[in-house]
């Protein structure tokens, strides 16, 4: 067999035949074999029974299975049903395809296997692991079996494609197969290779599972969302645990600089995370073109990927990578996450598969899916901080609010008056007339622009509300009078000096209410009310209450 030299055959007198009903109860074996891979059964436990189950039919006290690995695009040695002396020499071993070449070729084939007597080809020209037994006997006739003589049969895939390859060696009898021998050989070895297929299928299968039980825990955290990092690192939590990536990454677009700015990330280091920070939406919007396109992700070719994006775009490398033409190597995967109008709003990255592998269309169909759920993550996330937001602030002018100020004066008399304040009531007194001259977007665009004036113009730690309509209110910690009238003093300058046209036509009627901090929230806010239209009746434009 591949690689074993037979050895010690003394004492097999029998001519084991494979009848009818030996082939009859392999079948049958197999078959269950293939149900108890549906059932759950472990690889390795499925190739030790097909193994055990040919050679008991065959006649063979050795059978070596090669499973073909195509992240490294070669076969490896998983099991061998023999002797520990074989056992410990083969398994393990791992053969490239340059190896198989000169043996799997059509002098060399029987009946669908492939049968290489002793004197056929020159072994030490072989680039495998090779065992070599003590000397034994060997049978007299022209079909007796040479410790030399090597069978191997392939094992297919439904689609054609060689999963593994079953060798044999040590036949029971002592002698060459004959074709009947080897014909039944290979219908073994086809159920045997539908066995492994269901077996590797059925891991692939449990990966599946498991990704659509995480997709089900993501979805189900949607509604109780705390922030929009911590959704979007659940997100990719979920990715890296499902799909088998080491590395995910989301990054969402800066829309001020068009960079994408990382937001979550699963399996890289804080430094890691901040190479990345230099991408650029536009450069890795080169990698979206349909060639690259798998159910929604892109999967692009390392040296393609870094001619499309340019240097500047290069800030890792993978490092578990395979070999072969359905390895992962250096790949750039990549999904867009996309608004609701179809818009790019930040983009996530998967790499280092466990695998080895390029993902199969399903899991790209699975990491498709995931990304929907990160911007179903970050529009709740978004909405629930909105709401958070509005709680305490204008949905307009973005200033905080009514409530806002009041919780504030309350803070303020809660701390017993440790350091003075003053609390200041404005009303645009003409905003009406733009209002009712150039409409209510128009007004609400020079609300906008007014609310912005009095946020930059307080100082650091004051802060600026909105509190009604037309009204607003400063609130100017440790300030008194005086401070307090050279602040309102900079805002009038400034909306005069404006350089929007309707904002330099506004007026404003100012009312200053002196604090030592222990006024009662409800009470200040009424003193500061009465100065302000004080000064709308006086005309004064600013008044401070007595």
């Amino acid at each position: 067999m591949r690689h074993l030299e037979a050895h010690d055959l003394a004492g097999r007198d029998a001519r084991a035949g494979v009848t009818a009903r030996d082939f009859v109860s392999s079948l049958h074996s197999l078959l269950e074999i293939v149900k108890a891979v549906r059932s759950g059964a472990e690889v390795d436990s499925v190739l030790d029974a097909i193994a055990r189950v040919v050679a008991e039919t065959l006649g063979f006290q050795t059978v070596v299975l090669n499973v073909y690995r195509p992240e490294w695009d070669d076969f490896s040695v998983t099991t061998v049903h023999g002797s520990d002396a074989v056992r410990e020499a083969l398994l393990g071993s791992v053969y490239d395809w340059s190896s198989w070449t000169p043996l799997l070729v059509s002098r060399f084939s029987r009946a669908g296997a492939y049968f290489i007597p002793n004197d056929a080809f020159d072994w030490s020209q072989d680039i495998g692991d090779r065992f070599v037994p003590a000397e034994g006997p060997v049978h007299d006739g022209p079909d007796a079996w040479h410790p030399n003589d090597e069978l191997f049969v392939p094992l297919e895939h439904s689609d054609g494609r060689i999963v593994g390859i079953m060798s044999f060696g040590d036949p029971v009898d002592g002698r060459r197969p004959d074709d009947e021998r080897l014909a039944v050989a290979c219908a073994l070895a086809s159920h045997a290779a539908l066995a492994l297929e269901a077996a590797q299928e059925s891991v692939r299968t449990s990966r599946h599972q498991a990704g659509l039980e995480q997709l089900l825990r993501v979805s189900s955290q949607l509604p109780q969302t705390i922030s929009t990092e911590g959704m979007l690192r659940s997100v990719c939590e979920a990715v890296s645990e499902a799909l088998g990536f080491d590395k995910v990454l989301i990054q969402l677009v800066d829309d001020e600089t068009d960079f994408l700015r990382p937001v979550a990330a699963a399996g890289w280091s804080d430094s890691e995370v901040g190479a990345t920070a230099v991408l650029e939406l536009g450069l890795i919007s080169k990698l979206f073109e349909s060639q690259f396109d798998i159910a929604g992700c892109y999967l692009v070719a390392r040296d393609e990927a870094e001619r499309r994006v340019g240097p500047t775009q290069l800030v890792y490398r993978s490092a578990q990578n395979g070999r072969g033409p359905h390895a992962w190597n250096h790949h750039w995967l990549v999904v867009p996450l996309l608004d609701t109008d179809g818009a790019v709003r930040g983009v996530l990255w998967a790499d280092e598969p466990h695998s080895r592998l390029l993902p199969s269309r399903h899991v790209l169909q699975a990491l498709r899916i995931f990304a929907n759920h990160a911007m179903e993550a970050l529009a709740v996330a978004t909405q629930l901080e909105e709401t958070r937001f509005l709680a305490d602030h204008d949905p307009l002018t973005r200033l905080l609010n009514r409530r806002a100020l009041l919780n504030e004066l309350a803070a303020a008399a809660d701390a017993g008056g440790a350091a003075p304040l003053a609390l200041v009531f404005l009303d645009v007194d003409n905003f009406k007339e733009i209002n009712d001259g150039q409409g209510h977007a128009t007004g609400d665009r020079v609300l906008v622009l007014f609310a912005t004036l009095l946020a930059e113009l307080v100082r650091s730690g004051d802060k600026a509300f909105r509190v009604g309509g037309d009204e607003f209110a400063l609130l100017l910690h440790g300030a008194g009078e005086e401070e307090a009238r050279e602040i309102v003093e900079r805002i009038m300058t400034a909306v005069e000096a404006n350089i929007d046209p309707l904002v330099r036509t506004l007026s404003a009627s100012f009312g200053i209410a002196p604090s030592s901090g222990r006024d009662a929230p409800q009470a200040l806010l009424l003193v500061a009310d009465e100065a302000m239209y004080a000064a709308k009746r006086s005309g004064t434009r600013i008044e401070v209450a007595a």
